[in-house]
C-alpha cells in the first residue's frame, strides 16, 4: 500500500492515436465519438511525432490533414516517472495530457489530469483504512489482513440505511470517469461487509456494475461487528432496504449551498471582479 506512485500505475495504457496523414475531418469526428479533446501522433515505427487537440483545429487555419496542425514539440512522460514529477511538469508547461514512451520513443500510453486526480484520491484512502484496520485489531485482539481487490455488489452486506441523490450523481459522475476512490470494506467469514462507499456501491449498482474496488481487511475469523447488529436492529440487509433521499441534500452539498448564497452576487459564478467592485469594497 505504500510507496512512489509512478506513471505507470495510472497511465491509460489502450491509446487512441492518430498519424500525420490523417484527415483532419476524421479527427474532428474521433473527438465527438470518444469525447476527447486531443489525440498523440504517432509514425509507422509508433515513434511519437506530435500532437492534436481541439485548440489546433479551432485556433489554426483550416487544413486537410493532421502533419499541417498538429504540435510537433511534445512533452512526454517515462512509465517509471513519479506521478508527483508528472504533476509538476504539466502544471508548468500548462498541459493536461502527457504522452508515456518507452525507451525505444514508442507510445506505451497517456496520462491526463483525470489520472493525476484519481492517483491522489486513491492516496488518500490508505490511511484511512490502516486507521480502521488498526482499530479493529486493538478492539477484537486479533490480527487482520489487508488486500484491494474487486468484489461483487451482491456480495457486499450495507450498514448504512440512507444514501442521498445528489450525492449518488457525483459518485456516478466518478464511476464513469475512473475517479471513484475504492470503498472499505470488513471480511468476517463468508460476509463482505461494506464499511465506507455507499454511494459509490448504489452508484455502481445502478450503472449495472457488477463488482467495485475495494479495500478489503480480512479478519481471518468469523466476528460479528458492532455495525452489523446495528444495521439488524434497522432491518439493513441489503441494497433494497437502503433509502435514497431526494427531498434533501447530503451534507456536504448543503454546506456548499449556503455558503454560495452567503457570497456576495458580484462574487457567485459568472460574475466577474471589476475594478469598480474593488474601490466600493475598500470603501464599505
Amino acid at each position: 500500500m505504500s510507496g512512489k506512485s509512478l506513471v505507470k500505475n495510472y497511465m491509460t495504457k489502450d491509446v487512441i492515436s492518430v498519424n500525420p496523414n490523417t484527415p483532419n475531418a476524421d479527427v474532428i469526428k474521433l473527438m465527438k465519438d470518444t469525447g476527447h479533446d486531443g489525440f498523440p501522433v504517432i509514425d509507422e515505427n509508433e515513434h511519437i511525432v506530435g500532437i492534436v487537440t481541439a485548440f489546433d483545429l479551432l485556433l489554426k487555419e483550416w487544413e486537410e490533414l493532421v502533419k499541417d496542425i498538429m504540435s510537433t514539440e511534445v512533452v512526454v512522460a517515462q512509465q517509471d516517472m513519479s506521478i508527483n514529477d508528472a504533476s509538476r511538469v504539466m502544471f508548468r508547461q500548462g498541459i493536461s495530457r502527457l504522452p508515456v514512451v518507452g525507451r525505444d520513443g514508442r507510445l506505451n500510453g497517456i496520462i491526463t489530469n483525470t489520472d493525476m486526480v484519481r492517483s491522489h484520491i486513491e492516496r488518500s484512502t490508505p490511511t484511512k483504512v490502516n486507521y480502521f484496520k488498526k482499530t479493529l485489531e486493538q478492539l477484537y485482539g486479533i490480527r487482520t489482513n489487508l488486500k484491494r481487490e474487486k468484489v461483487s455488489t451482491n456480495d457486499l452486506r450495507p450498514t448504512q440505511d440512507k444514501v442521498y441523490a445528489d450525492e449518488l450523481e457525483g459518485r456516478t459522475y466518478e464511476l464513469k470517469r475512473g475517479l471513484a476512490e475504492p470503498a472499505i470494506v470488513v471480511k468476517s467469514g463468508n460476509r463482505w461487509i461494506l464499511v465506507d462507499g455507499h454511494h459509490r456501491a448504489v452508484a455502481a449498482r445502478k450503472l449495472g456494475c457488477n463488482e467495485i474496488d475495494c479495500y478489503v481487511i480480512n479478519l481471518n475469523k468469523d466476528l460479528e461487528l458492532g455495525m452489523e447488529k446495528t444495521a439488524d436492529k434497522a432491518g439493513i440487509h441489503n441494497f433494497d432496504d437502503i433509502e435514497i433521499i431526494d427531498d434533501a441534500q447530503h451534507p456536504l452539498i448543503a454546506i456548499t449551498e449556503s455558503l454560495k448564497k452567503k457570497m456576495p452576487e458580484k462574487m457567485k459564478p459568472g460574475k466577474y471582479w471589476t475594478k469598480e467592485d474593488e474601490e466600493q469594497e475598500s470603501n464599505e
